[in-house]
Parts: structure tokens; C-alpha cells; sequence
């Protein structure tokens, strides 16, 4: 069952469950996260294959494409939601939290994505020209990323979505799932590995310093952001 809550949640694929899950169950789901990042890894790998020898623009567009597809735009919503608020709420922290609620983008949550979706565009562009497969592994270490965040993070938003997930974590199972995760991010990308590690601390940094913690939309704001840092740093 947490696995199928963690597909569901993650992914726009037609999962449906049984039954609604226990909180309980809701919290193991976290475990599983880096696993959908590793089913979308193998998805678009297989659609990397396939798209070999087609011009390089259109390669890199077409993944981009299926790999915003297979997240619903989860996580950009929440870029969107974060850019918004960081910017509107003046420092305020029940100011920035109230904007996030606001279901409506506004002009700087709409030039956070694009710019988040050019830059990984053109990451994109620059890994398959050179040759750079491992660039499956960033879905990975993005989800990892979300347990990671749960785990040294206090989650704010009484009644939220993330509550289930922040109470019923297994933390000691959490580290083991991340000391893998962190351990083959270290054998596929090696040191760009460091600068995930540094955006993530950075902007946890700024979480806590005008939040306390984290939200749902920010651990999304997040993914992206520890993603496109990856992409630019793998094709650099």
C-alpha cells in the first residue's frame, strides 16, 4: 500500500487504491518515493533510447514534455505557489504562507517556471549531446530529496497534506533509504552530487529562517530546484 500511495501521489500515471490508507501507511509512503523517481528514471531512459538519432532539440523537448507529463506538474505548481509568496509575503511568514494557499499564479511564479523549464531544457539539450546517460539518476535523488526534507524539517501547515507524512515518518528506515540514495548518487554523478547537497541545505537554510520549516508546495519548490541544479551541473 505505501507504495501505491507514493505512485499516486507522485505521478499523474492511473493508479487507483483500494482503500484510503492509514496514516500510518501514509508515512511509510515516503520510504518509497526515490523508487517512483527510479520508475520514471527507466521510463524516460526508455524513451532516451528510442529518440536516439532524432535531432537534439526535439530529443531533449520530447523528454522534458513526458517528464513534466509523468509528475503532473506536481512540483512546478509548487514552485509556482513558492515563487509567489517568497516574493509577496515581504518576509512575513503568515503572509507567505497565505499567498501559497492561493490557488492562481502570478507574475513571479510564472517567470520562476519558466525560467526552471528553460534551464532544464537547454541541461537537457547539452547532457545528450554529451553522451551524459546518467542524467537518469536526477528523478531520483529529487524524490529523495522530498524524504530527505521531511526527515531534518518541521512540517507548518496544521491539517496539511504533509502532516500525515511528517508524523508517521520511519525515520531510521528514512536514513537508510537516503544513505542509499546519496550513495548511488555519488557513483553516477560524483561531485555535482556536492551542489545538490549545497542547494538543498541552502535553501532548507532559508526555510527555516522565514518559515520554520516546510510545506508541501516548498518541499516541490525544492525538487525542482535540486533537479535543475543537477541537470546544469551533469552537463557542465
Amino acid at each position: 500500500m505505501p507504495w501505491w500511495i507514493a505512485l499516486q501521489f507522485l505521478s499523474s500515471l492511473p493508479v487507483r487504491l483500494r482503500r484510503m490508507p492509514t496514516p500510518a501507511e501514509t508515512g511509510h509512503s515516503l520510504l518509497w518515493y526515490p523508487a517512483v523517481g527510479l520508475l520514471f528514471a527507466a521510463l524516460l531512459s526508455g524513451l532516451d533510447a528510442v529518440l536516439a538519432g532524432s535531432p537534439v532539440l526535439l530529443h531533449a523537448a520530447i523528454l522534458l514534455a513526458v517528464w513534466v507529463t509523468l509528475t503532473g506538474g506536481l512540483h512546478l505548481d509548487g514552485l509556482a505557489d513558492t515563487a509567489d509568496a517568497w516574493v509577496g509575503g515581504y518576509g512575513d511568514r503568515e503572509r507567505t504562507l497565505a499567498i501559497m494557499k492561493d490557488p492562481r499564479s502570478g507574475p513571479m511564479g510564472v517567470i520562476a517556471l519558466i525560467l526552471l523549464l528553460m534551464l532544464k531544457f537547454v541541461a537537457l539539450v547539452a547532457a545528450i549531446q554529451a553522451g551524459h546517460a546518467q542524467w537518469w539518476m536526477v528523478p531520483v535523488l529529487g524524490r529523495a530529496a522530498l524524504l530527505g526534507m521531511f526527515l531534518t524539517t518541521p512540517y507548518v501547515r496544521a491539517g496539511g497534506l504533509g502532516e500525515a507524512l511528517a508524523n508517521h515518518l520511519p525515520r531510521r528506515a528514512g536514513w537508510w533509504v537516503m544513505a542509499v540514495c546519496l550513495l548511488a548518487g555519488w557513483l553516477s554523478l560524483g561531485s555535482v552530487l556536492l551542489a545538490g547537497i549545497a542547494v538543498f541545505t541552502g535553501l532548507r537554510w532559508l526555510l527555516m529562517r522565514r518559515l520554520g520549516g516546510t510545506t508541501g508546495d516548498t518541499a516541490g519548490a525544492m525538487l525542482e530546484c535540486l533537479e535543475v541544479v543537477l541537470l546544469v551541473g551533469l552537463a557542465l
